[in-house]
């Protein structure tokens, strides 16, 4: 019998954790839960109506639950044990130096049911402002960095095309560019600031305040941030006593 590669195993592994993650939450009525999956076609998306002029395709109180920067120690699995416990799947565009850093975070996002998308290799402010060459070579750095940390392997094409750009920091070259290769671009419909210290009761306020205007949409946090991870058990727990229903995005043709 020939062995299975390293890389193989680590498909496996995340697919029998995944669909284990998933039986745990069957017949949970007292949790929030994923109401429906999304599968997005990805070639020539752009969504967000904060930096496009569409977004996803969502019904009154539909929300899409998005996470950028990690993983980081300590915060990420705070925000994953939250969602968890509400049996909630998100998507987490993940910077690959940080992948890097800690792969053992960024597999179990994968295990226990999350997208997993891209958000550069080091984060810089914006990517428009650097020169062309250099910012493709970010983009796809970082995308290598987290296929081998999540996947034991990168090159072809990846397994999730959503990237979502740092600081919004876009061009038109550089969406193109995206766009050629067949990546879905996101920006967000709402976010919490978490970038701005706060307490995670004056997070949750701001984070109501801001949906209950939108309706619906596209929602930005951090898990790099301890704030947001203290303050998201309350904010799953509103969403489900407010009757807002959770989406979660997968590319068309994916497993779930």
């Amino acid at each position: 019998m020939r062995p299975i590669m390293p890389a193989a195993l680590a498909l496996i592994l995340v697919a029998l954790a995944a669909g284990a993650d998933a039986a745990s939450c069957r017949g949970r009525l007292d949790a929030l839960g994923t109401a429906r999956v999304l599968a997005l076609d990805p070639q020539g998306v752009r969504v967000g109506r904060k930096q496009f002029p569409h977004t996803l395709d969502l019904g009154p109180r539909e929300v899409v639950l998005t996470f950028d920067d990690g993983p980081v120690a300590g915060s990420t699995a705070l925000v994953l044990d939250a969602l968890a416990a509400e049996c909630v799947q998100a998507t987490f565009f993940l910077i690959g130096r940080n992948a890097e850093a800690n792969p053992g975070l960024a597999r179990r996002i994968a295990v226990e049911g999350h997208t997993v998308a891209h958000h550069s290799m080091t984060h810089p402010p914006t990517l428009a402002h650097m020169p062309y060459a250099r910012a493709v070579a970010d983009i796809e750095r970082g995308i290598a960095a987290v296929e081998r940390a999540v996947y034991g392997q990168s090159g072809g094409a990846p397994r999730v095309p959503f990237f979502r750009f740092p600081g919004f920091g876009q061009s038109p070259a550089l969406l193109g560019y995206l766009e050629a290769k067949g990546f879905a671009v996101f920006g967000a419909d709402l976010w919490a600031s978490d970038w701005i210290p706060m307490t995670p009761p004056q997070e949750l306020s701001l984070a109501l305040a801001r949906l209950a205007a939108a309706g619906r949409g596209i929602v930005l946090l951090h898990d790099s941030k301890l704030q947001t991870a203290r303050m998201l058990p309350a904010f799953l727990r509103e969403l489900a006593r407010r009757g807002f229903r959770v989406v979660h995005v997968v590319p068309k043709g994916a497993a779930h």
